[in-house]
């Protein structure tokens, strides 16, 4: 039976898409009103709003859709994919290893590289599309899907991007598929707020499976 569960886990997790579709953060928790254990705020249009990428903070992946703006250099400015080999190819500079860096850290090594071509060239790079690092939800919650981790994040914050749970979830069943092995979340003693109760902070490629 659990080989089942954690299979159809993984199908649903495979089915929310290539890459991660961004939700707006819930703003308040709530236990018990209307099909779900979480209460929603503002319109709909609010809540699928992309949250923005820190560029201080946020590392760059493989499949990232970063856009690069070059002032007043409208052909230099371009929107790039990163490349598996985490590369991006720019006019000047050719390829540019930007994965495992930070959008600022590139910003400054691509204004250092046009320096040579450029008077005082003015270089911002944006993280367009979060698509190297998910999360996925999958089972009776509201809104099942795959989530781009911006920052850190825990099951039961990333629960409650997904909606909540609905009224036929077994919230004792919970858990995190990571790497094929199945990691229970304790949900009902931390709504009843147990010490001995811990959150689990999710990682690029879990899944929070809710029966």
């Amino acid at each position: 039976m659990s080989k089942l569960i954690i299979s159809a886990a993984l199908g649903s997790a495979l089915l929310a898409g290539s890459w991660c579709v961004a939700q707006e953060p819930l703003l308040s928790h709530a236990k018990g009103k209307g099909h779900s254990d979480v209460e929603t705020a503002g319109s709909t249009k609010a809540e699928t709003a992309r949250p923005p990428v820190d560029p201080k903070v946020y590392i760059i992946g493989e499949a990232d859709l970063l856009r690069i703006n070059v002032y007043k250099e409208a052909e230099l400015s371009q929107t790039a994919i990163v490349r598996p080999d985490g590369m991006i190819s720019l006019a000047f500079v050719n390829d540019v290893k930007v994965s495992g860096k930070t959008p600022l850290q590139v910003q400054q090594e691509l204004t250092d590289s046009l320096k040579p071509y450029l008077v005082d060239p003015q270089v911002t790079v944006t993280v367009v599309d979060v698509r190297s690092k998910c999360v996925y939800v999958t089972g009776a919650v509201q809104r099942p899907d795959a989530y781009p981790l911006l920052a850190p994040i825990s099951v039961l914050q990333i629960l409650a991007k997904a909606g909540g749970t609905t009224i036929y979830a077994n919230r004792k069943g919970i858990f995190v598929l990571r790497n094929q092995e199945k990691i229970p979340f304790p949900y009902n003693d931390l709504m009843k707020g147990k010490k001995s109760a811990k959150d689990i902070q999710l990682q690029p490629g879990d899944t929070v499976v809710v029966p």
